[in-house]
């Protein structure tokens, strides 16, 4: 292959991997927002079903564009003076040790990359972490190894752990792969509804050690410590089951310790909660029991008794003869 063959071929390589980038991001724009759970050739991020992660991916997607394009002239660049100055066609390398322009540049076009990129960077985490108007608070709490959740001022509270199919399977020692449960260690026995198009806060703490919640498809991701409250939101828009995980290495079953968000319409939510508080309600007083009454005897008259007659009546009366 001569020279000016392969120059064109490495030419055509470069457009080759600039044609398939875009079908790569046609892709992830079009993956279903339904699920979290990853499916084969998934080569990008998702894209979320909150602003959060809306705001994580577009900025990820970017600076992959911009990482995309500076590959494209930098690696252009040196397959073209690989080639075009090589020794055998005569060229000479050139003789200096700096060029003033060269690294103003190298330095400067770098620098306002960042500077633009920084603008919805830091727009994007001050919206995360603005929980102001939140229409509901759910607190989570992480223990060893399961989540609690409570809905606060709703009177609703469970825990959350590994559905008991997973735990069998885990502990008879078969392949998972032949036990043909699709979401193994990844299903939960109580899963976390929420309604979608509501701003829901998030107060997370824990009870034993440090906890992360995690589920990738809302966008964030939030410890859990001892002793701490921390703080964050979500507003999912399309109903669909998302999963995730602790993601912080919280002791032996760390990896046994699955989070399930089930996302439904408002008219559901509200169904499921009523449906909840009436099977969480206490169950009523027992009635009293009427007794009857009993008859109250009168009681005694105190009548002091009559004074006896004293020794000086008969002498009395023989005076008076």
């Amino acid at each position: 292959m001569t020279p000016d063959r392969f120059k064109k071929g490495a030419l055509r390589l470069l457009a080759l991997t600039a044609a398939l980038a875009l079908p790569m991001l046609a892709h992830a724009q079009q993956a279903a927002p339904g699920h979290a759970d990853p499916h084969r050739w998934q080569l990008n991020m998702a894209r979320g079903v909150t602003p959060t992660a809306h705001a994580a991916y577009d900025a990820h997607m970017w600076v992959f564009l911009v990482c995309v394009a500076i590959g494209l002239v930098v690696f252009g660049a040196m397959v073209y003076a690989m080639f075009a100055f090589r020794k055998s066609k005569g060229a000479v390398a050139a003789q200096f040790s700096h060029n003033t322009a060269a690294e103003i540049v190298w330095t400067i076009v770098p620098v306002a990359i960042l500077v633009v990129l920084a603008f919805p960077a830091t727009s994007g985490l001050m919206r995360m972490y603005d929980t102001r108007d939140a229409a509901m608070t759910i607190k989570v709490t992480g223990y060893q190894w399961m989540w609690k959740y409570e809905y606060l001022g709703e009177g609703v509270a469970f825990t959350s752990r590994m559905d008991r199919r997973s735990d069998e399977i885990r502990q008879s020692g078969v392949d998972a792969r032949t036990a043909n449960h699709p979401h193994y260690l990844r299903d939960v026995d109580n899963q976390l509804v929420l309604p979608v198009n509501t701003k829901i806060r998030f107060v997370l703490t824990a009870d034993d050690v440090i906890h992360a919640w995690w589920v990738p498809a809302l966008g964030w991701k939030q410890d859990a410590i001892p002793g701490i409250v921390n703080e964050a939101w979500a507003d999912i828009e399309t109903p669909g089951v998302y999963r995730g995980q602790c993601a912080e290495l919280c002791g032996k079953d760390h990896g046994f310790m699955p989070i399930v968000v089930r996302a439904v319409s408002k008219a559901d939510y509200k169904t499921w909660l009523a449906a909840e508080q009436a099977r969480r309600a206490p169950a009523p007083a027992p009635a009293p029991v009427a007794v009857p009454a009993m008859p109250v005897p009168a009681p005694a008259l105190d009548v002091a008794p009559a004074a006896p007659p004293t020794a000086q009546a008969p002498a009395d009366a023989a005076a008076a003869g």
